[in-house]
């Protein structure tokens, strides 16, 4: 199987607040052929700072973030344990996240007419969106 790029993103959800709002998106973008979940996982930070790692499929107290199951395509376990624990230092006690490693499916047509001609992907850079809105804040208009 040959994949295209993929991405890691981690969505916070301070005090724990998930209402469910994002999954509608995630699932348009799985069912428009944008991207595909390759491995998602859901981390939990308790009032005392001890870390719980869920795979989505061992999720019960929430019916919203279990429905994502439905949008995993593969679970490939490309977010280790030690990747977990990087990102739950970011979580404030009794928050929690969800990690998501999608494939941009949308640019395999484009990777493949590329080798095709004989081209070859030069690098692949990713911006957060903060940095961006940084950077334009500070040119003049």
């Amino acid at each position: 199987m040959t994949l295209g790029p993929i991405e890691i993103v981690v969505l916070g959800f301070p005090g724990s607040k998930f209402t469910g709002e994002i999954r509608p998106k995630i699932e348009d973008l799985v069912h428009r052929g944008i991207v595909r979940i390759v491995d998602a996982v859901f981390v939990r930070k308790a009032d005392d700072g001890s870390v719980r790692l869920l795979e989505l499929q061992e999720i019960s107290d929430d019916p919203e973030l279990a429905e994502l199951t439905s949008v995993l395509s593969q679970q490939l376990d490309l977010v280790s344990g030690d990747d977990v624990d990087s990102f739950a230092r970011d979580l404030a006690p009794g928050s929690s996240a969800l990690v998501l490693a999608f494939e941009h499916t949308w640019l395999k047509p484009v990777r493949d007419a590329m080798a095709a001609a004989g081209g070859v992907l030069l690098t692949d850079l990713h911006v957060p969106a903060g940095t961006v809105e940084e950077v334009l804040a500070s040119v003049p208009t």
